[in-house]
Order: structure tokens, then sequence, then C-alpha cells
């Protein structure tokens, strides 16, 4: 492995690519309409995600100053200074003598080694440290997405219905690999660390993370509608299901890179050397989906006994009703422990061995998996193990990413709208004054949101946060002129 200056190019440019589309659009009858159709598009590079060039060494540095036996840190309530050693190519030559960092020749080759060996000469206790290191991996292009859809749309009166299957893939997706295993990786699993005859480091890589376009996803879909939006009988709606399944093995790019509280959405690879075993549900993926947005005009002009009160104050009423239904997104159960000499990345499984019961109906409605304390039953962490390694002695886990699925979601909301005309200009009204009273998640219905699911964590099973709002209210008035 070696490390580049002003790598030239970064990456490589996809001068021949090309973005084709092509639709179909057949009549059947006056009433029937077969449509289909691709598309390829390019994916272009984002920059603040993968540009693990020039936001890593040399450019930049973080020091991280820990104590070693007999080299103790003093605590000071000040802030550090010290002096970083020079910079040097393999033949000696220092890189930054003069002028801007774009000054140095294209693709240099930095001595590492010795950069380390002089930090340590300058630190208490001279041991080597390893450099933790970002990069673009040499092959890395523009990834690109191909979609195709199939359908027919049907009328009958002024109804409208349609079926369609819709798909996506991404190919050539950025995602981060983790070449020289994770945090404290065991030498047999950092293949670019160097390692003394004595047992101890002498120099190499720490974790050495690059940007690839190794990635890949799909998508399928049933997609099926039906509309009105006709004014006959003052009724319009639009109706619509999803049936579909995402599946990928890196739902984001910097996947693992950043924390939170709450569930842990998203890691790096259980097993950085073989990233495409985490192939599964995105973390994004809802099978199913079904939303109804209906509006109803109120005729209350044409009811008897409210007559007398006039049809300024009768007439342009509407309700209008938007209501979604979807099942739970998937979540991944995690150890919480290092299991091999991968090292540590939070992102090491269990195995499985019982079957969750998953309920919001229980007693205690946050407890998912229904067992309180005992929720981690449904589990072993494979430590301790025959042929095991790392510190712990233990292997890799076989329960697979985004196995489970969450609670699932369901939200009404409901518009009372009153338009009442005033003014002249000309023949027509010249001023529209608008009332809306609007009922958000008019049921007050508790949406639960994901369990907490690191095994060895506080509160395992336990849903801790719910997905979207109380219900709100909120009163308008808006002036149309």
């Amino acid at each position: 492995m070696i490390y580049l200056v002003n790598p030239e190019s970064t990456y490589s440019k996809d001068w021949r690519g090309w973005g084709p589309r092509a639709a179909l659009e057949y009549r059947i009858t006056d009433r029937t309409v077969w449509r289909m159709g691709g598309a390829i598009t390019t994916i272009l590079t984002n920059l603040w995600q993968e540009n693990f060039t020039t936001g890593g060494f040399p450019y930049s540095i973080n020091p991280y100053v820990t104590a070693i036996p007999g080299a103790p840190i003093p605590f000071e309530n000040s802030v550090a200074h010290f002096q970083l050693p020079s910079i040097y190519t393999l033949g000696g030559e220092r890189i930054y003598e003069t002028g801007p960092t774009t000054a140095v020749p294209p693709n240099t080759e930095l001595d590492v080694q010795r950069f380390q060996e002089d930090l340590a000469a300058l630190t208490s206790g001279n041991q080597v440290q390893p450099l933790s290191v970002f990069g673009i991996s040499d092959n890395f292009r523009n990834g690109y997405v191909g979609s195709y859809t199939a359908g027919i749309e049907h009328t009958v009166g002024d109804v409208s219905v349609s079926a369609s299957y819709v798909a996506t893939a991404g190919i050539g997706l950025g995602a981060v690999q983790a070449i020289n295993g994770y945090a404290g990786a065991a030498p047999a699993f950092a293949p670019f660390l160097k390692v003394a005859s004595s047992g101890h480091v002498a120099g190499g890589y720490g974790t050495a993370y690059l940007v690839s376009s190794r990635s890949h996803s799909t998508y399928h879909a049933l997609q099926a509608g039906v509309s009105k939006t006709s004014a006959r009988a003052g009724l319009g709606f639009q109706g619509s299901y999803t049936f579909s399944k995402s599946l990928d093995d890196s739902s984001a790019v910097l996947g693992g890179f950043f924390g939170g509280s709450g569930p842990v959405l998203q890691t790096s690879p259980q097993n950085p050397r073989n990233p495409g075993s985490e192939k599964g549900p995105s973390t994004f993926d809802t099978a199913h989906v079904f939303s109804l947005s209906l509006i109803q005009s109120i005729p209350f002009e044409r009811v008897g006994f409210l007559r007398p009160l006039g049809r300024k104050l009768m007439s342009g009423w509407q309700i209008l009703n938007i209501s979604t239904l979807t099942s739970g997104p998937p979540f991944s159960v995690y150890s919480g422990v290092q299991q091999t000499g991968v090292g540590s990345a939070g992102a090491d499984r269990p195995d499985q061995i019982g079957q969750p019961g998953f309920s919001t109906s229980r007693t205690v409605r946050e407890d998912y998996f229904g067992q309180g304390s005992a929720n981690g039953q449904y589990f072993s962490i494979p430590i301790g193990v025959p042929g095991g390694t790392g510190p712990n002695q233990g292997r890799f886990g076989t329960l697979g990413r985004s196995t489970f699925r969450g609670p699932g979601f369901r939200n009404f909301d409901i518009s009372l709208i009153k338009d009442t005309n005033f003014g002249r200009r000309g023949n027509s009204e010249a001023m529209t004054l608008q009332f809306r009273a609007e009922f958000f998640n008019v049921f007050n219905l508790v949406n639960f949101g994901l369990p907490l699911n690191v095994l060895r964590g506080s509160g395992f099973g336990i849903i801790n946060k719910t997905s979207g709002t109380s219900r709100q209210i909120q009163f308008s008035l808006k002036l149309i002129y």
C-alpha cells in the first residue's frame, strides 16, 4: 500500500458516460393506455461524502494523545502545544518546503514510516503509533442508476385506475471500505500493519478507510392508483398503494461514521473483507405504503333549515382528508462487543436462537420484544468459541442485516375549509377570504419508532422514541386577491 500526495487523477473520469431515455405509449382503446419506459442516469460525485483525499493526512491531522505504561500524560487546564515533524518523500525530500499544497508534484509518494518514527521520537515513550488514513480507491468512478417501468391506465367514467411495475438498479454506488480492519484489529486482520519480532507495532497503517464505488442496490415495486379529479358530486380523491422491496449492502456512503442516541440504523460491514455479505433490505425500505387524499364539497346551502342563515355563510365549505398507512422499516440487532480480531466498529451481530414476538399492544407498549430485561434471550453472542479470534475469542454472528421489522405507521389529517367571496371586480368577486381548521393526527395515534437494538446496551428491545407527532390543531385565515 502506498500513500500519494496530490493524486492525479483523484478518480477515473467517465468521459464516455451516456444517459439514454426511451418511452413508448400505446393506446389500446379510447379509455385504456399502455406505457413503458427506461432511463440511465449518472450519479455525480458528492464532494462532502466521497472526498476522502483533502480531508485527511497530510492535509489535515487530528492528533489523539494517549498514555502508555511508564509514560503518563500530565493533566493541565490549558491547550497543549506541540510541533509536528516534517513530511518527506521516499527519496528524503521535504514535501512542503515552500508554497501551497498544490505546488507538490502530482502523485508524490509520502514516506509514512519516517513520519511515524519522527513523531514517536517527539513523544514520551517513543512508541510508534500507526496512522489512521483516508483515501479514494484508484478505480473509483461515477455510479449510475438504471430505471424502468411498465404499466397500464384505464378510465371508467371520470375515475382513472392504473397499475405499474417500477424498478431501479444502482450500479457503482459509493461506499466506505475498511481495508485494514477496524480500530484494535489484530495483525492477522490488518495486512498493512507492521509488527516487529518482539510483537510491538513498528509502523505501517492503522485503520485505512477508502471510498470505493463497490456498492449496488435494487428496487422493485408494484404501484397501483385510483383518482377522480372532476367536480361531479363535489368529490375528488386520489388513492395509491405500493408494494415494494429495496435491497442494498450499504444504505449510506458514510454508514457507521456518525452515531447518535437511539437505535443504530447503519454501521460499517461486520466483515470488512466481505462487504457483499451485508446485502439485505435498505434501512429506508417500506414494503407496504397506502395513501388516500380526499376532498369533498359540503353543500350546506342546500339544507332546508340552514338556508335562513344565508348563502354567504353556508356556501364554500369543503372537507379534506389525507390518510397514510405504512408497514414498519427494517432494523438490525448488534451485539455491542468485539467478537473477532477484525477490530471494533460496533458492527458485530449475534446468532439468533429464538423468534421474538413483536408487538406494541402489550401492557408495556414500548417493550417491542415483550420480555423486558430478558429481551436478549433470543440471541447468543459467539465469543469464547473454539477457533475464535480477538480479545474475546469469537467469530462473526450469523444474524443477517436488517432482519427484523419495526412497528407500522398510521396517520390521519383532516382540514375543514371555508371560502368566502366578497367585493366586486367587474362581473366577478374581487377577493376570497379562506378559513382553515386543520387537525394533524386527528385521532392522536401513537406511532412507535424503532427499538434500541444493541444487545449489550441499555434498554435492548425497548422503544424510546415515537415516529411522527401527537395531535396538532391549527386555525388560519388567508386573503386571496
